[in-house]
């Protein structure tokens, strides 16, 4: 996963054609200092380039378009609730979309059997669970288990303290497991 944060990485080195205004430099830098982390734990929650591409698209414009171009006070704090928060709508979408969609799903389903463990099945499964925790839990879990950080640097950037991110996480593994569980076949 990191060889491709590393190859969009070439993607911001050429985004350079004309002088930037001081207002467009802070966003190129937040790019460059948090892009790889922010590409990774997109592909944890995502799983495709396309959604992985959009995502990162838009948390960027959020970020440029924030308050009339006005720099937010923790850069890499917003960049990551938004990131996941952006992430978390497009898995939404997904499920909708899934929803509308004629009962192909469902002949799908019976052909697999009990023994037979589709595991990109499972990870839609988890993903759509993830997105159903409630808000302070799915911060921490996408910040601690998907963007892989530390609890004091989640805390950090959920502003909670380092206690309460342990506790959130405990809390919603315990309700993955559930979930999971009454999901199975």
């Amino acid at each position: 996963m990191l060889s491709k944060a590393e190859s969009y990485r070439l993607l911001w080195d050429f985004a350079l054609p004309e002088p930037l205004v001081a207002s467009q430099k802070w966003v190129l830098g937040a790019m460059q200092s948090c892009g790889p982390e922010l590409i990774t734990m997109l592909w944890r929650i995502l799983g495709n380039e396309q959604d992985v591409c959009d995502a990162y698209q838009d948390t960027f414009l959020h970020l440029a378009h924030y308050e009339n171009g006005i720099k937010p006070r923790s850069i890499k704090a917003y960049l990551f609730r938004s990131t996941s928060n952006t992430a978390i709508s497009i898995l939404r979408r997904r499920i909708i979309e899934r929803k509308n969609l004629p009962d192909v799903a469902a002949v799908k389903q019976t052909e697999t059997t009990a023994n037979d463990l589709d595991s990109s099945h499972l990870q839609q499964q988890l993903r759509y669970n993830i997105a159903r925790l409630p808000e302070h839990l799915r911060q921490v879990v996408t910040l601690h288990d998907l963007a892989e950080f530390s609890y004091a640097e989640t805390a950090k950037i959920l502003g909670i303290a380092e206690t309460s991110a342990r506790v959130y996480r405990h809390k919603a593994i315990q309700l993955l497991a559930v979930w999971m569980n009454k999901e199975e076949y």
